[in-house]
């Protein structure tokens, strides 16, 4: 039977509800989703959704780092957002995060209520 571990850091928000930051697992590890919360403020970093989305993505970055991965690991990304139209905005900031010559599996919809009044959320999945 395969251990399952619970990923937790400061260096990026606590959960807002009953769900752990990431958990590893089979050699993957499963980011949820993240808002574009600064952890040491704890407020949105930004009112746009590119300044949101690079912080989600800072965020993941952080927990893949406790989780001992990186983002070059990650093979699979969700993004939420609140509105379509914000897509290009996000993939500009997604785009400059996953610079190789395979970028991850990934899925993006729009017409999303997101926590705390927040314009995106992303999540991934990582390899070990």
């Amino acid at each position: 039977m395969t251990a399952i571990e619970e990923i937790a850091t400061a260096s990026a928000p606590a959960a807002l509800g009953a769900y752990s930051q990431a958990v590893k697992a089979n050699g993957f590890v499963f980011v949820s989703g993240q808002l574009g919360i600064d952890p040491a403020t704890g407020e949105l970093a930004g009112e746009t959704a590119g300044e949101q989305a690079a912080q989600s993505l800072k965020n993941i970055a952080s927990i893949l780092a406790a989780a001992g991965t990186d983002m070059t690991r990650v093979v699979r990304a969700t993004i939420y957002l609140k509105n379509v139209d914000d897509f290009a905005e996000v993939n500009a900031r997604y785009a400059e995060v996953f610079t190789g010559s395979v970028k991850p599996a990934r899925c993006a919809f729009g017409g999303n209520e997101i926590p705390k009044g927040a314009l995106v959320e992303i999540d991934a999945i990582a390899a070990l």
